[in-house]
């Protein structure tokens, strides 16, 4: 995000310069882009926690330039005295917030990534410093975690997804278990499986520094011969690992993850969709028992799926799924609101969906089936370049139709036209 408050230009998770004031809303890689350890365009604000985590991700940042906010209360930005700006929890992983933007422009949210579960004690005091915050002053912009704004996300809260996993490794008891995770997050479902299984979980050195920087010394470890459970990094987690560390003893893996490994149907219809890594495997290689290992796919929230005979996918995402999306835009209620993730690989447009929440007239989108497979079509209106023979640079509004297979999209046609000038939508975040 990039805008003009109050005469001021603002950024949220961009760096790449031109801004009076950089906010960082977590520490996640693809919110950091352009942040560097030689970082000096400006005061980066953020949460405390965010704060203490940054330095070994950026060693020699200049501190200096770190601008702390407590979360809550409104701040007053340096040299723009109608230019105000609270934080708020996201829920996300450790330092995430949300940043309220408050001036003559009018009220701004950016969510950054966020889970907005409404069962948890600390969602509901959450709930209730936003709608403190928005009393007074109603949201006329809302940039929105759009990352699972599709009817067909639909899983179940954290902690019953961490029941789940104890439950799988509770059921494989002379079994080794390494669980993917990311660099930062997922630290509750690990100090769930620690505390409930009295044991040790192993990371590796740098996740261990993490977990020290958080305030966890006795839980985690880096000896192997401390634990059956390992936690690894999510880019090693793989079929082919699980094939390999199997030659040596018998291990499971689990993948909690909100990606639709499986995914319910749209009300209606009985078809279900698998996630490319699944679609993948089946095409590519079918399991050692026949073609029986893969697991019947289901239908339920929050089902357990071993879509290999050593693999487990567990919907445990620390983003929002579709219904607590559509809660959070009927209870924020913005004028107008944008997605900040459009680079996903099943990116909808949340004003499809939600538009109507604002108010907002949205151009109708038809689901179709063509040879066999469920075609979702959607005219989309993108600005294109055109240069005029004195070379000058105009404009243009043109529609083009692009067609989704189940909720995937299909976007090379867009794609390409977007090389070539297309401009899709104004921010692009993956997680």
């Amino acid at each position: 995000m990039e805008e003009s408050a109050s005469g001021a230009l603002i950024s949220v998770d961009k760096f790449a310069g031109g801004s009076q004031f950089y906010f960082l809303t977590h520490l996640h890689s693809d919110h950091t882009q352009g942040l560097t350890s030689a970082w000096s365009r400006g005061p980066l604000y953020c949460s405390k926690l965010t704060a203490k985590l940054l330095p070994p991700k950026f060693p020699d940042f200049n501190l200096s330039l770190l601008r702390v906010l407590s979360p809550g209360v409104w701040h007053s930005l340096p040299s723009s005295s109608s230019l105000h700006v609270m934080l708020l929890d996201a829920h996300h992983c450790p330092g995430a917030v949300m940043f309220l933007f408050r001036g003559e422009f009018g009220c701004w949210l950016y969510t950054g990534d966020f889970r907005w579960e409404s069962e948890c004690e600390r969602a509901i005091t959450g709930r209730k410093m936003l709608l403190e915050a928005i009393k007074e002053h109603p949201v006329t912009m809302l940039y929105l975690d759009n990352t699972y704004c599709n009817p067909s996300y639909d899983f179940p809260s954290r902690d019953f997804a961490a029941r789940q996993i104890v439950d799988i490794i509770t059921s494989h008891p002379e079994h080794d278990v390494i669980i993917g995770i990311d660099t930062l997050g997922k630290e509750d479902l690990l100090l769930y499986i620690a505390r409930v299984l009295n044991i040790k979980i192993w990371v590796w050195p740098e996740r261990l520094q993490t977990m020290h920087l958080l305030g966890y010394h006795d839980i985690f470890t880096t000896k192997t011969t401390q634990t059956r459970v390992r936690a690894v990094p999510r880019y090693s987690f793989s079929v082919e690992t699980l094939e390999a560390l199997n030659t040596m003893k018998p291990t499971i893996g689990i993948m909690p993850s909100g990606l639709p490994w499986v995914m319910r149907p749209v009300s209606g219809d009985d078809n279900l969709f698998g996630s490319f890594l699944t679609s993948h495997y089946r095409r590519k290689k079918l399991s050692e028992d026949g073609g029986t290992g893969m697991g019947k796919l289901s239908g339920n929230v929050g089902c357990v799926e071993r879509f290999h005979q050593y693999i487990f996918s567990v919907q445990y995402s620390d983003h929002s799924c579709f219904s607590e999306i559509q809660d959070f835009v009927e209870l924020v209620k913005p004028t107008n609101l944008k997605g900040i993730v459009s680079s996903s690989s099943c990116y909808v447009d949340p004003l499809y969906y939600l538009g109507r929440l604002c108010g907002i007239h949205q151009v109708s989108e038809r689901l179709n089936y063509k040879g066999g497979r469920r075609v979702w079509r959607k005219r989309v209106a993108i600005r294109t370049k055109s240069r005029l023979q004195n070379g000058n640079l105009t404009m243009k509004r043109r529609t083009l139709r692009v067609s989704y297979c189940g909720v995937w999209a299909s976007r090379v046609g867009v794609l390409r036209r977007s090389r070539r000038g297309a401009k899709l939508v104004d921010y692009d975040s993956t997680d």
